[in-house]
């Protein structure tokens, strides 16, 4: 983590969300909520249908993941983050309904990256392997909706210092196609 990493307090403000950029640090603050395949498919469903969702969307952010028990005292094990595209079909949906920020590991499809700079929103990238990490920064832990999906239920996270860089910002600056283009330009 650089010594620049910008805090960002969550459930993310909109006009925060447009100040950052494709390639900031950031170290995140706050409420979020955490979900997997089956979730993000139970909430695009419950919006086709018109049924009300268990939470509201509006300014949250859902991190990709399926967290680990934690043992003792800690409130979490570990809590990768889950590969982000398997999410893209539903993702455009969510965006719709007010959610403002992803957290997860991989590319985005042309649709989301679309849906984010249409709503004003921010895809953060987490580390890959570093489960054991991002499980430090979660703070508690509580099951909102679906607990019969058991580890990939929906779950309200609180995180301190929780690091991550922006991959897609507001404008659609995407760091998984510029940085490989700035690599290829530089040879």
């Amino acid at each position: 983590m650089t010594d620049n990493s910008k805090i960002v307090q969550l459930p993310l403000d909109a006009t925060i969300a447009r100040t950052l950029r494709a390639g900031d640090w950031v170290r995140l603050q706050g409420a979020l909520l955490g979900a997997r395949d089956a979730v993000h498919r139970r909430l695009f469903e419950a919006i086709q249908q018109e049924r009300e969702l268990p939470v509201a969307l509006m300014g949250e952010t859902i991190y990709n993941v399926g967290p680990c028990p934690g043992r003792g005292e800690k409130a979490c094990g570990s809590a990768g983050p889950t590969t982000s595209g398997r999410m893209d079909r539903y993702t455009p949906a969510l965006l719709e309904k007010g959610l403002l920020g992803m957290i997860g590991k991989g590319k985005r499809s042309e649709a989301v990256v679309t849906a984010i700079k249409d709503r004003g929103a921010v895809y953060f990238a987490a580390l890959g392997g570093a489960g054991a990490i991002y499980g430090t920064r979660i703070n508690s832990i509580e099951v909102v909706a679906y607990p019969e999906l058991g580890p990939e239920a929906l779950f309200r996270m609180e995180v301190v210092d929780f690091p991550a860089i922006v991959a897609i910002d507001s404008r659609g600056c995407d760091l998984y196609e510029a940085g490989p283009a700035s690599f290829r330009r530089d040879l």
